[in-house]
Parts: C-alpha cells; sequence; structure tokens
C-alpha cells in the first residue's frame, strides 16, 4: 500500500523556521513529481512548492518565494520543506503530494496529484 507520511510540523514564533519532511513507503517515488500543499481553516487547498524527479524544475508560490525551499533526496524516498520566515498566514496544514510516474509536468492543480499524505500542523504565533 502507497502512503506518504508528513512530520515536521509544529508551533513556531514569528520569523521561526521549520522544516517538514514526507517520506513514502510502498513503492519509490523517485520518478514522481512531488508537491507541498497546505489548507487554513475555512480555505481551499493551496499550492505551496514542487519539483519534478530531477529536481530540474522547481516553481513555488508567490507568497513563499525566499522564504521557503523545496528539495527532495531520491534514495530516502523523501522530500522536504524548509521553511524559514515563517508569518502568521503560513499557519495551515501541510500536505505532500505525488503524481503518477507517467506525469512528468509539476502541477499545481491538486487535482493533479493522485497521493496524498494525511497532513501535518503548522501553526505560526505572533
Amino acid at each position: 500500500q502507497v502512503q506518504l507520511a508528513e512530520s515536521g510540523g509544529g508551533l513556531v514564533q514569528v520569523g521561526g523556521s521549520l522544516r517538514l519532511s514526507c517520506a513514502a513507503s510502498g513503492r519509490t517515488f523517485s520518478r514522481n513529481v512531488l508537491g507541498w500543499f497546505r489548507q487554513a481553516p475555512g480555505k481551499e487547498r493551496e499550492f505551496v512548492a514542487v519539483i519534478t524527479y530531477t529536481s530540474g524544475n522547481i516553481f513555488y508560490v508567490d507568497s513563499v518565494k525566499g522564504r521557503f525551499t523545496i528539495s527532495r533526496d531520491n534514495a530516502q524516498n523523501t522530500v522536504y520543506l524548509q521553511m524559514n520566515s515563517l508569518k502568521p498566514e503560513d499557519t495551515a496544514v501541510y500536505y505532500c503530494a505525488a503524481r503518477e510516474a507517467r506525469f512528468s509536468i509539476p502541477s499545481k492543480n491538486p487535482g493533479a496529484y493522485d497521493y496524498w499524505g494525511q497532513g501535518t500542523q503548522v501553526t505560526v504565533s505572533s
């Protein structure tokens, strides 16, 4: 059974940092497009960052550019999201997601992803 499991969330003060991890099990995701999304209470799920399997294409939502960094370790079947200079508006449940390997194009649309983790809460306090 394919599973994605996020970790690393928590409570942090404004300006602080967190590093989220998403480990895949059940199969390898080394050739899959991997993405991070977030959902705040009462809001739709929002694209945060995406990375292709060679790490050759990386995209971010404008609101996190310069503060967040997505990376992956294909040998460890893990994708990361380093979050710096956190703001209260970054508070949300963060999800990692994977596209099927046959879809090599990175996407900002949650509907394009086939596998999802359970999410990890990030709370930024002011």
